[in-house]
């Protein structure tokens, strides 16, 4: 939504979904029980895609590049990494919401730590996630090469490993 998690509203899930208000009300008795659901399943959602995005990567390049291509992305990812942000927020707000990205955080760290082991993976993973917050913040893109820099600084020298 446009007015992000702090905005939503029963009514406003309703139109969104072309449903009847009651309908809302009904199956989410408080925002508070709609937003969990809500971040519940996009964690989801996005926990299998991140994962799916290093599914043909056989190459040290290979990682950078996708890297990349998910600091620096398209408007689908733009609006995909608000909404973690605002689910980060969400969080620090609502303890109960931690668990979720707590649980993302694991995830992702698994499936890079897969390319790099457990802790390059816990490293470039905050990294990656300060060049998206600076990425969606910024008002002149970054250009790629410092990217690339910038995350091939976090995985360290090549080793013998292949990756």
């Amino acid at each position: 939504m446009t007015d992000g998690s702090a905005g939503i509203t029963h009514r406003k899930v309703a139109a969104r979904a072309d449903v009847p208000l009651g309908s809302v009300t009904y199956h989410f008795s408080s925002l508070v029980e709609l937003q969990a659901q809500a971040f519940a399943w996009y964690v989801e959602q996005q926990t299998a895609q991140f994962e799916g995005l290093f599914a043909e990567v056989t190459s040290r390049e290979d990682l950078v590049d996708v890297l990349v291509d998910l600091v620096q992305g398209g408007p689908s990812r733009r609006r995909s990494a608000v909404l973690g942000f605002e689910l980060h927020l969400a969080a620090l707000r609502d303890p109960a919401l931690r668990a979720l990205t707590q649980q993302w955080t694991r995830d992702s760290r698994a499936v890079l730590a897969r390319f790099t082991g457990p802790e390059t993976a816990g490293r470039l993973d905050a990294l990656l996630e300060g060049l998206i917050m600076h990425a969606l913040l910024a008002i002149e893109p970054e250009p790629q090469e410092v990217t690339r820099a910038a995350i091939q600084q976090a995985l360290g020298p090549l080793t013998g490993r292949g990756t």
